[in-house]
């Protein structure tokens, strides 16, 4: 009798540390974008969410807290509740240039956050309206140092990836145009096809459908290979400024605190997300770049951030620019 009972106890024991293990989740997940729907970071974590719902078989709810750079939104996922129901779809700007540009940030990207993933990187790109009197990246250039104070770029808001390239762009060229932040590339994007701005600097992921239908002007990819998805964009070497280089990327987090065997989880899911065929083309398709396997770790994506703000913070705070 004894070890009838000490086996039932046994086995309900692993039970219940099983149950433990896979109960996650219960009910649906919240994975906030910090900007407005439309953009890249918005697409990427739609079709994350689309694959990594059915993985968890639970619902992932996108959810567009725009502000501030991206900042309000990723804010609003370092101070919730570490139990793997919020989740952040943070970038470049929200989780590295951001050290450089807000004095009173209200979080450490390098501590405040549980890396889950890297979903994809995306090369940037140079997209002027369609009847800026230019042809190519050159005759762009020329244009720019000889216009400057009457041109406008958008961005996706203060410290965004679009902004931080275009950024990157005057600092190399020595122009000083004017910057429209928006809530969100998207909104920029808008702005563009509508000619309210004259040009932008863009992720691949979310402006590549405009240049292949010829609604933008592409003028220049910041990689050092052209982009099979738009052939006819040259790189920046191409066009003689081999060193403007600039490259995205979108990536996962949870609140510090979130217990490892929930990021595993999560981090299980991306990766089936990435490895599916059917994904993993819609991202080719858009010109996104996708971490190998060492890549797709937790621990890869925090060495991405240190690395992140180590480069951008410098060129940040040598251009300048701060936000409130």
């Amino acid at each position: 009798m004894k070890r009838m009972l000490l086996a039932l106890a046994l086995g309900l024991a692993a039970t219940t540390s099983a149950t433990a293990q896979t109960g996650y989740p219960t009910r649906s997940i919240t994975m906030v974008v910090p900007f407005a729907a439309g953009g890249t970071t918005d697409i990427v974590a739609r079709m994350m969410a689309d694959h990594m719902s059915r993985t968890l078989g639970q619902s992932i709810v996108v959810e567009n807290v725009a502000g501030a750079g991206g900042t309000t939104g990723a804010t609003r996922v370092a101070k919730a509740t570490p139990d793997g129901y919020t989740l952040l779809m943070g970038n470049l700007g929200t989780q590295a240039a951001s050290v450089g540009l807000y004095p009173k940030l209200a979080y450490d990207p390098r501590t405040d956050f549980e890396p889950i993933m890297n979903s994809a990187s995306t090369p940037m790109l140079v997209v002027a309206k369609k009847d800026l009197p230019v042809k190519d990246f050159r005759e762009f250039v020329a244009y720019l140092k000889e216009n400057a104070a009457k041109m406008n770029y958008g961005s996706g808001g203060v410290g965004s990836t679009s902004h931080l390239t275009c950024l990157y762009l005057d600092s190399l060229l020595g122009t000083k145009p004017s910057h429209v932040p928006f809530r969100g590339s998207g909104p920029a994007l808008n702005a563009l096809l509508g000619g309210q701005v004259d040009y932008v600097c863009d992720q691949t992921v979310a402006i590549v459908p405009t240049v292949q239908a010829k609604e933008g002007k592409g003028l220049v990819v910041a990689v050092k290979d052209r982009l099979a998805v738009i052939p006819d964009v040259p790189t920046a070497a191409e066009q003689g400024l081999p060193q403007f280089q600039a490259t995205g990327w979108n990536a996962m987090f949870a609140p510090k605190g979130t217990p490892k065997e929930i990021v595993d989880r999560l981090n299980t899911a991306a990766r089936a997300a990435l490895n599916d065929p059917t994904t993993r083309k819609r991202f080719l398709d858009l010109g996104a770049e996708l971490p190998d396997e060492a890549g797709q770790t937790p621990a890869a994506l925090g060495e991405l951030v240190r690395s992140e703000i180590e480069k951008w913070v410098p060129v940040i705070r040598n251009a300048g620019v701060t936000a409130q």
